[in-house]
């Protein structure tokens, strides 16, 4: 019982240090992203993303870096995602259509 409980303790620490322990791209977006785009993509009150014409590469580096021209959150880095989870974001946004 003891091995077990320390297993648990191991696992939980090795998952809690993985780049995508809380999520996929697209738990990531609705998350993070979905309550100004839209659970689909198609835009509230930020700009729709479906079908964008924003590589991968741009999302990514949107979430990561920011764009003093764009308006908050987007002026700066997004905080609380790292650059797997802005990854796995920018593929996910990719996905819909």
């Amino acid at each position: 019982m003891k091995r077990l409980g320390v297993a648990c303790v191991v696992l939980t620490l090795l998952l809690g240090s993985s780049p995508l322990a809380w999520g996929t791209g697209a738990s990531l977006y609705k998350s993070k992203c979905s309550h100004c785009h839209g659970a689909a993509g198609e835009g509230k009150k930020g700009p729709a993303l479906k079908g964008t014409s924003l590589s991968a590469d741009d999302i990514v580096a949107l979430l990561s870096k920011g764009d003093a021209k764009k308006k908050a959150p987007h002026s700066k880095n997004m905080s609380g995602i790292s650059a797997d989870h802005a990854k796995a974001i920018a593929d996910y946004v990719k996905t819909l259509k």
